[in-house]
């Protein structure tokens, strides 16, 4: 499934040394990966809770840790039941590596980070998570540089110096990102400033063919689908551990919360019309019974004397007086441990695949439809009702503050004096307006929530010392 030119690093080295034979080159990128900074910082990036509030919940990193695990257990379960991988299976590797680079680009505070520097950018190229991924990997890591790689940036700047099919292993979103836009909006793809590189690596993975008209990699699906089942998973066992959530609260809300149910019921259709189905099967298959009927599905193993069919609403007095069974999932860690790797198990098992002849790397892999509505279900569901609560949006908004007045002072005149010396050079070097906000964003981006604050109170709050290096 892997050619010699697709194992190609950026630099033009070839994808394996004769000198260490003992580890395919994918093995070395994603060891190169583990010793990165911008992985590191990855733990002082917020998931769902921030850091601060408890050192159980789930960080950046912690999330990324899992989904590389998920994603190399689904490669695992592929290599061992498809006939057309036995002899050309799976890299376990390179899919470890997709799941730990897949959440590299955020900036500091999540999505309301990213869309601050987005709504900053959206003239200048954009800023977009998945695009900065890349960015990282193939730009601003510090491993490797030289000026005469073809690949390189202006700089001869290589980042990691990955292989091409490791970088594909992480291009969820085939779109160039407009240079310029005429209004605000989040735009999901990679920055024209790596379009030549896209190129490149469509080429290398495809061994010259013309890419289809989507590309996405096996490997890329994979971490995809892992991200999601993760995601859906545990930020809902952090949001019952720290008592945000409940069972009966969850099945209380999908039925009598009308705002709720309808999001959660739009999402979902949108899903499943993205895995293929018509707009009128979406519309049937998640309809407003089946979706709260999914939602008791999921919870039924922990709510006793529960019934379906035609006695679920006669039997919904006694769920909801059920109080001390719904309350001992966030309690307990046996029984929560055991309820999310029930539903670990259960997801993974819906993965299905199909091989391309053709494009070996773009065999398709996908949940079946009963596992994708559990899992859509759950991923709304979560959201809806947690990053949606007023105590969280107050802790989001907040965030698209920080970010937004940190980069505001950094673009103002002489405001790149508050850059590090080696941002101070990439500023000084840079030809256009377009160039200087760049860097200004790649800066900021790479902040921890942690710095970020610690970097804005210095800028405006009670925090003067000048000891403390920027």
């Amino acid at each position: 499934m892997y050619n010699s030119v697709e194992r190609e690093r950026i630099s033009g080295e070839p994808g394996q040394e004769s000198s260490e034979a003992y580890r395919t080159a994918f093995r070395k990128d994603f060891a190169r990966l583990i010793h990165a900074p911008s992985f590191r910082r990855l733990q002082n990036k917020t998931q769902l809770y921030p850091g601060i509030e408890s050192d159980f919940f789930r960080n950046r990193l912690t999330h990324s840790l899992e989904v590389s695990q998920v994603a190399a257990t689904i490669a695992m379960k592929l290599n061992a039941e498809v006939p057309e991988l036995r002899h050309a299976s799976l890299d376990t590797d390179l899919v470890a590596f997709a799941g730990l680079a897949h959440d590299l680009g955020h900036p500091p505070f999540g999505h309301n980070g990213e869309h601050a520097l987005d709504d900053l950018m959206y003239r200048y190229g954009g800023f977009e998570g998945n695009a900065q991924t890349l960015r990282i990997l193939s730009r601003l890591e510090k491993k490797a540089a030289n000026s005469g790689a073809t690949f390189g940036d202006k700089h001869g700047r290589l980042g990691l110096d990955l292989t091409y099919r490791a970088l594909a292993a992480t291009l969820k979103y085939d779109r160039e990102i407009p240079l310029t836009r005429k209004k605000k909006g989040l735009i999901k793809g990679y920055y024209s400033s790596e379009t030549k590189l896209v190129e490149e690596i469509k080429r290398r993975v495809l061994n010259g063919s013309q890419p289809p008209a989507k590309f996405k990699t096996v490997e890329c699906q994979i971490m995809d689908i892992a991200d999601d089942i993760s995601y859906s998973t545990y930020d809902l066992e952090d949001s019952l551990k720290g008592g945000f959530l409940s069972p009966l609260q969850i099945l209380e809300d999908i039925r009598s919360n009308d705002a709720v149910r309808a999001n959660v019921v739009r999402k979902v259709r949108a899903a499943l019309m993205e895995s293929g189905q018509t707009r009128s099967a979406a519309t049937k298959t998640a309809s407003d019974d089946n979706i709260i009927a999914i939602a008791y599905y999921i919870f039924e193993q922990i709510i006793p004397e529960h019934h379906s069919g035609k006695r679920r609403d006669e039997s919904m007095q006694k769920i909801l007086s059920a109080h001390s069974a719904s309350q001992t999932l966030g309690a307990d860690g046996y029984t929560r441990t055991e309820f999310t790797s029930d539903l670990i198990g259960t997801f993974i098992e819906g993965v299905r695949f199909k091989f391309n002849e053709k494009h070996p790397a773009l065999s398709k892999v996908w949940l079946e439809e009963k596992t994708l509505l559990l899992v859509e279900t759950l991923k709304h569901l979560n959201f809806e009702l947690v990053i949606r609560s007023p105590r969280l949006r107050l802790v989001h908004f907040r965030g698209y503050e920080v970010v937004k007045k940190i980069f505001n002072a950094l673009s103002k005149e002489d405001g790149e004096s508050l850059l590090p010396k080696d941002f101070q050079e990439l500023h000084a070097q840079a030809g256009d307006k377009a160039a200087r906000m760049r860097v200004i964003c790649d800066f900021v981006a790479g902040m921890t929530d942690r710095y970020a604050a610690e970097f804005y109170e210095r800028l405006y709050g009670g925090n003067h010392t000048i000891f403390k290096p920027i």
